[in-house]
């Protein structure tokens, strides 16, 4: 399924890193940057998180809420968040569901046959859950336009 620009992006349940459930609806109300990234603890995804990390005040600002994905497990996103001090949900799509539902899968990353992990994108989302932008990398190691996304929540109402 390709979730498009103008659509309600498709809602879901995963965990967080504190083993709690979270949906994408109960962020309604916000804008949401909604970031899918192949695995914590590689170059590209810390600096990607730790970008939006040190752009939470200009989020803030425009009433954006960050949602990471990932295929990592619990233990692993835990770790992570902790090293690098995320104050922002991240959340473990360890059965491979949602990044298919939003078309972001990444086949045998670094070589690894049979190694399906989420491509890097980023969907941002108006305070009523409708896709408004979309960003998905030709590579899992291309970094997200940070302006771009920025620019492009500052089109939304607060």
């Amino acid at each position: 399924m390709t979730v498009n620009v103008g659509q309600p992006a498709p809602d879901f349940t995963l965990y967080d890193y504190e083993k709690k459930q979270r949906s994408l609806s109960e962020f309604k109300g916000k804008n949401v940057v909604l970031a899918f990234f192949p695995g914590a603890f590689t170059g590209v995804c810390d600096k990607e998180m730790c970008a939006f990390r040190d752009s939470m005040d200009r989020l803030n600002g425009l009433n954006a809420q960050v949602v990471g994905v990932s295929v990592d497990s619990v233990a692993a996103l835990k770790a992570f968040a902790n090293q690098y001090k995320l104050q922002f949900p991240l959340l473990t799509d360890f059965k491979r569901e949602v990044i298919k539902q939003y078309s972001v899968t990444w086949e045998n990353l670094g070589g690894v046959q049979g190694y399906v992990t989420a491509n890097r994108a980023v969907f941002v989302l108006d305070k009523g859950g409708v896709v408004r932008w979309t960003w998905v990398a030709q590579s899992p190691g291309t970094e997200p336009p940070y302006d771009q996304i920025i620019a492009e929540l500052g089109k939304l109402p607060k």
